[in-house]
């Protein structure tokens, strides 16, 4: 980051730049984000990027406050007999920003253009998708290799771009063939969207700046902001200052309990405790020493004290019980719940091929330098494993760098904790992100579990159409994942945002929000008065 944020100076600077921008809306929305950002629809997928996404793209269907798919760009849509070919028809008035007309064309594009990429949301799709179709301007139809019973729910993730305007601003030659580089470059700071907000302005290390799509398809609430920011920050003292100035509406998720405390000490501020489609987990290395044995995972998973997690480091939470929250639908509450038990910590121990050698096999923890709290988490891990033996090493890393590191098997750590969400209202969208073998090499999945039985076992749940049957086999999912110890389930989630509660009508502050990660802060639902 560009902004000098530790000195006073630095800080006054920023805040005095992030006024000039305010001053030009009438209701701005200015919230802070853990950074960076991705503004390509095959490339982001974190919680920043999908906000920014949502607020600038539309989808074919969105979810209403159950998680339930609603016409957006669809209007209407059917699934064949087989369930392998699912064909939607097209609003017709839909504009992108630029003024092309929104076809199947786009949407076939969009999907085609993320599979061949595969960053991103790819995963969702990959090995599913067949084929996709636009017989006509309005009709666009998806062929599937198999039935995918959660289909029409993962369309929350297929983000329509403009495909003369990305085609427009590729670079050749690149990795793509006769594609190029697929517009990825122009795509970093650009955008190619329908959605309700215009993309403004992008300081791709800084923030990013979007104005209200006033011809925009669908009609919004006169009381939406018309400028909305984010904030390429977490630092408290900025957070603070910006917020006590009037400069901040809303603040990240990643604020410590003392920050919190701070800021809902200031005038008309309030607190905002939304349950989330997540958890907070620490993500297990199986493939590397000494945590490729899972003895010595299942020690470390009774030797944590999950109590101290759930009262005092982050009070309110409830532990996690197995890898799926408690409010995903699918979720299975007969899933095996670790608890601290320091006595089967050490028996599991005793059976590891690493307990003659403890000494010289220390476990690395990374935790993510933007959420402070997660180092009291780390330092406790720490503690605890030291009462049975085990070495750990604490390590601060940012948010770019976890990024990075768990692209590869060989860079991965040990344990990194990590705040992870649904992308679509199912258990099976964790089942996927988190354990299959084709997101292995992203920031969803330090674990590399790379187990051909599990994915096996997804793939059949995923085939089934009938959701009660499908709802069973994610059930054997889940005791699946707890058997082989993965992951310390921490809790689920509940993010805690500080924000101006005397101004904004938020309705995931009352608790309607879908079930899907980068939903509870899209501007379109947001009411601003002033």
């Amino acid at each position: 980051m560009k902004v000098l944020l530790k000195a006073l100076g630095g800080i006054v600077v920023f805040t005095l730049a992030f006024s000039c921008i305010a001053q030009a809306a009438d209701r701005p929305l200015r919230t802070t984000w853990a950074w960076p950002t991705y503004i390509d629809p095959a490339v982001g997928s974190d919680n920043s990027s999908t906000n920014a996404l949502g607020n600038m793209y539309d989808t074919l269907v969105v979810p209403d406050k159950t998680g339930a798919p609603q016409p957006h760009l669809a209007t209407s849509w059917n699934v064949s007999k087989d369930g392998k070919a699912w064909t939607f028809k097209l609003r017709r008035d839909v504009k992108f920003h630029n003024g092309d007309p929104l076809t199947s064309s786009d949407v076939k594009f969009s999907m085609d253009r993320m599979l061949t990429i595969g960053e991103g949301f790819a995963h969702l799709f990959s090995g599913k998708v067949d084929a996709v179709e636009a017989p006509d301007t309005s009709t666009v139809i998806f062929k599937l290799k198999d039935p995918f019973g959660p289909f029409l729910s993962t369309l929350f993730r297929l983000y329509v771009v403009n495909q003369k305007q990305v085609m427009a601003n590729v670079i050749t030659p690149g990795p793509y063939g006769d594609k190029g580089d697929f517009g990825k470059k122009w795509l970093v700071s650009h955008t190619a969207a329908s959605g309700p907000y215009k993309l403004k302005e992008f300081k791709v290390e800084e923030r990013l700046v979007m104005s209200l799509n006033t011809d925009y398809w669908q009609t919004l609430d006169p009381l939406v902001p018309d400028e909305y920011t984010m904030l390429g920050t977490t630092e408290a003292i900025t957070v603070r200052t910006l917020m006590s100035r009037g400069e901040l509406e809303v603040a990240d998720r990643w604020q410590s309990n003392e920050s919190l405390n701070a800021l809902s000490r200031i005038k008309g501020v309030g607190l905002a405790k939304i349950n989330g489609p997540g958890q907070f987990y620490a993500m297990i290395h199986t493939k590397k020493p000494p945590t490729d044995d899972i003895h010595f995972r299942k020690a470390m998973a009774y030797a944590m004290d999950y109590d101290t997690v759930t009262t005092h480091l982050f009070p309110g939470t409830t532990q996690a019980k197995g890898p799926i929250p408690r409010m995903m639908p699918g979720f299975d509450d007969s899933v095996f719940q670790y608890r601290r038990d320091l006595d089967k910590a050490r028996a599991e121990l005793e059976k590891s091929r690493y307990y003659s050698a403890l000494d010289k096999n220390p476990v690395v923890i990374h935790w993510i330098a933007e959420v402070p709290d997660e180092e009291k988490v780390a330092l406790l891990f720490m503690s605890n494993m030291a009462e049975i033996g085990i070495n750990v090493d604490v390590v601060k890393v940012p948010w770019m760098s976890v990024v990075e590191e768990t692209a590869a098997m060989d860079t991965s750590p040990h344990i990194v904790t990590i705040f992870d969400e649904a992308h679509y209202p199912e258990a099976a969208a964790l089942l996927q992100s988190r354990y299959a073998s084709p997101s292995a090499n992203t920031w969803e999945q330090n674990e590399w579990l790379l187990d051909s039985t599990y994915d096996t076992m997804l793939e059949e749940a995923l085939k089934t159409m009938d959701r009660e049957s499908r709802f069973k086999q994610y059930a054997e999912l889940q005791h699946y994942i707890v058997e082989q110890c993965p992951t310390l389930f921490m809790f689920d989630v509940m993010s805690r945002h500080a924000y101006r509660s005397d101004i904004m009508d938020w309705p995931a502050a009352r608790g309607e929000v879908p079930p899907v990660q980068g939903y509870e802060l899209l501007g379109r639902y947001i009411k601003i008065r002033k």
